[in-house]
């Protein structure tokens, strides 16, 4: 693969410095970090098949045959109870039902990401229901939770155990908490409850062989994003716990 060798510097507006570009053998290298943000599309599965060749010569984190298995919407069905109400659905009429039982709902696609095309109907637009259903096929319905207004939190998982936890509150007037989106992150301490939610997830997680991931909660309920391709944040955390959640990374897939 053709490849650049890179500098960090964060003082810096441009915090990534190009240092030389190369092609390396990447059965060579000790680990290769899947980083690509979704859309999880075909040329994604693609990526996955051709480093399913090699990953028993080199450590891929996550493992590529985990990541296609473990859709980032679709695993939470084995979570359904710990949710808001949830339908995955491309049935028009199941969804006008829907709406009609709880009068504020989330559209998302189920291979979104960063927020993004995420809808939140009071009534029933049919117009725009039926253009989301062309354009992303199932989706996913979910009763909308009003303690969004104070944030979501999103749960870092390593190596089958929680790592910790940063609050995102989205911006005025707007219901998204991505970083992306504007929201501003916080520390916070997660419940009983969130804990014990966490923890099974990431017992499952583990089995899978999902080494990294980050799950969120809204009002103590799972959200349904299982964030197993490219979970974000740790970053945000070192910022405001001065906790280097990276050295808990390598040390993990050193041991």
């Amino acid at each position: 693969a053709s490849g650049h060798f890179v500098k960090f510097n964060y003082t810096k507006k441009k915090k990534v410095e190009i240092l030389k570009k190369e092609k390396l053998d990447l059965t060579k290298c000790k680990f290769l970090l899947i980083r690509q943000n979704p859309p999880f599309n075909l040329e994604y599965i693609s990526s996955t098949y051709i480093l399913d060749a090699i990953k028993d010569k080199v450590k891929i984190i996550n493992n590529p045959t985990s990541i296609r298995n473990v859709s980032e919407k679709l695993y939470s069905l084995n979570y359904l109870k710990f949710m808001p109400n949830t339908i995955f659905t491309q049935n028009l009429e199941e969804i006008k039902k829907f709406i009609k039982i709880h009068n504020k709902v989330i559209l998302k696609p189920i291979h979104g990401y960063g927020g993004n095309e995420i809808h939140l109907l009071s009534k029933l637009n049919l117009k725009l229901i039926k253009r989301f259903i062309k354009k992303h096929n199932f989706i996913v319905c979910q009763k909308f939770l009003p303690g969004i207004s104070k944030g979501d939190k999103r749960v870092f998982i390593i190596n089958g155990k929680i790592a910790g936890a940063i609050s995102r509150i989205p911006k005025k007037n707007s219901f998204l908490s991505n970083l992306s989106k504007g929201g501003k992150a916080i520390n916070i301490d997660l419940t009983i409850k969130e804990k014990r939610i966490s923890k099974k997830i990431a017992k499952d997680l583990k089995k899978e062989n999902i080494f990294f991931s980050g799950i969120d909660f809204i009002d103590q309920k799972l959200n349904g994003d299982i964030n197993v391709t490219s979970p974000t944040g740790l970053k945000t955390y070192f910022d405001l716990s001065k906790i280097n959640l990276a050295k808990v990374f390598w040390k993990g897939l050193k041991a």
